[in-house]
C-alpha cells in the first residue's frame, strides 16, 4: 500500500433524523443500521483500508464518542483519533487533521469521507478513489465525487459542472444548495448536475494552501499550534483554541470559493443514509414492499413500510401504508414516511420539554 495515502473519516454527527435509534449519546454511525453485522463506521473503515494503510486512517469525532470508537475499532491507536472539544462543522476539523497529517508526511494525499454512507460496489469505489489520488498527486486540484442523480431529490446538495466540458473529470462551476422539488427537476433535466456526496480528495499541500487563501484567520489559528501537533502538547492547544474557529462547513469555507475544484462523476452506487426513507431504499423488501430490520414481521394489508425493532421480536401491522415504525427501548415511533424530514424538529421539541 502507498504510504502517502491517508484518510479522514468524519464521525462527529448526531444523526437526529434516525431518532429514536440514533441519539446524541449513541449516534447512527455507531449502529448497524442495515442489519449486516457491522456498524456504519466499521464498514467505512474496512472499505477505506482496502487502499489506505490502516495506520493512516484518522477518525474525527467528538470527545464524548471516544470510548464507543475504541470499542468498535479496537485496531486503531489513540493517535488516530482526532477529538473535537466543540462541534464546529466540517471546515475546522478538516483543517486540524490536514495539518496533523502534513506534519507526518509532506507528500500526503488524502480522502475525507463521512462515516455513515452506504456504498455497495466497493470495487468501483476504490477505483474512483485511486483515480482521484493519481490526479491529486500530480497537481493541486481539490476534488470531490459527484453522484449521477436518479430522481429529483430535495435532500441533497448538487454540483453543477460546465455542460461543454467533455473530459471525464469535470471542472466545477458551482455548488448548489438543497433545492425545492421544482428546481431539482430542472437540475435533472439539465444533465450537468450531480448529487454532492460530501467525499473529498486532495493533497495536504493543496487544501492547506486553499485554507490559507480563503480562510486566513482560521488557518493562522491552527497554524500557531503546528509545533504542538502530534505531541503531548496538542490536546491542551486544541482545548484552548478549537472553540475560536468559525462554525462553517468545508463547502462554504473553501470549495465554493476555490477555482481549482473538480468533480469525478462516481461509478459506484451511493446513499448518504440521512433518513429512514433513504435506509428503506437500500433494504430488502417483502412481497408488499415492507422493509424489516431485525425482528419478524406479519402483515395484513400493509405495504411500503420500514420497520425496525429488537432482534427476534414479532411485529404485526395492518392497514398501514408508507410508514416508519421504530420500536426502541422506551420509545415507539410511528410516523408517515413522506413527512420524515419533520422528525428532526420533533426530536428538538421533545428535548425542550425534558
Amino acid at each position: 500500500m502507498n504510504k502517502n495515502y491517508y484518510a479522514i473519516i468524519m464521525a462527529g454527527g448526531v444523526g437526529s433524523r434516525f431518532w429514536p435509534v440514533s441519539t446524541p449519546e449513541f449516534p447512527k454511525q455507531f449502529h448497524d443500521m442495515l442489519g449486516t453485522g457491522e456498524t456504519l463506521i466499521q464498514k467505512t473503515f474496512t472499505r477505506l483500508s482496502q487502499l489506505i494503510p490502516k495506520e493512516n486512517i484518522l477518525i474525527l469525532t467528538n470527545d464524548k464518542y471516544q470510548d464507543i470508537l475504541k470499542q468498535q475499532l479496537p485496531m486503531i491507536t489513540d493517535e488516530q483519533i482526532v477529538l473535537e472539544p466543540d462541534m464546529r462543522n466540517t471546515a475546522p476539523c478538516i483543517l486540524y487533521a490536514s495539518m496533523k497529517i502534513q506534519k507526518q508526511n509532506k507528500d500526503a494525499v488524502m480522502i475525507v469521507a463521512p462515516s455513515d454512507h452506504w456504498i455497495e460496489d466497493e470495487v468501483q469505489f476504490i477505483s474512483n478513489v485511486q483515480r482521484s489520488f493519481d490526479i491529486c498527486e500530480r497537481d493541486q486540484s481539490l476534488m470531490t465525487m459527484g453522484i449521477l442523480p436518479t430522481f429529483p431529490n430535495t435532500g441533497y446538495g448538487y454540483i453543477e459542472f460546465d455542460k461543454l466540458d467533455t473530459r471525464p473529470i469535470k471542472k466545477v462551476k458551482q455548488f448548489r444548495e438543497k433545492p425545492d422539488y421544482h428546481t431539482a427537476k430542472k437540475f435533472i433535466q439539465a444533465r450537468n448536475f450531480l448529487w454532492n456526496s460530501g467525499i473529498f480528495i486532495w493533497s495536504t499541500k493543496a487544501i492547506l494552501q486553499a485554507f490559507e487563501k480563503y480562510q486566513p484567520e482560521m488557518y493562522q489559528l491552527f497554524h500557531a499550534g503546528k509545533d504542538a501537533f502530534n505531541t503531548a502538547d496538542e490536546k491542551q492547544f486544541i482545548a484552548d483554541n478549537y472553540s475560536k474557529a468559525d462554525n462553517i462547513s468545508i463547502d462554504y469555507a473553501v470549495m465554493e470559493k476555490a477555482d481549482n475544484v473538480f468533480v469525478l462523476p462516481a461509478t459506484f452506487d451511493w446513499n448518504d443514509l440521512g433518513t429512514w426513507g433513504s435506509l428503506y431504499d437500500k433494504l430488502p423488501k417483502d412481497n408488499y414492499e415492507n422493509a424489516m430490520v431485525n425482528g419478524k414481521l406479519f402483515v395484513e394489508n400493509a405495504s411500503n413500510n420500514i420497520i425496525r425493532t429488537n432482534p427476534n421480536k414479532m411485529v404485526v401491522i395492518g392497514d398501514l401504508d408508507d410508514y416508519i415504525i421504530v420500536d426502541k427501548d422506551d420509545v415507539l415511533l410511528i410516523y408517515p414516511k413522506k413527512k420524515e424530514q419533520e422528525i428532526k424538529q420533533i426530536v428538538a421539541q421533545i428535548n425542550q420539554k425534558k
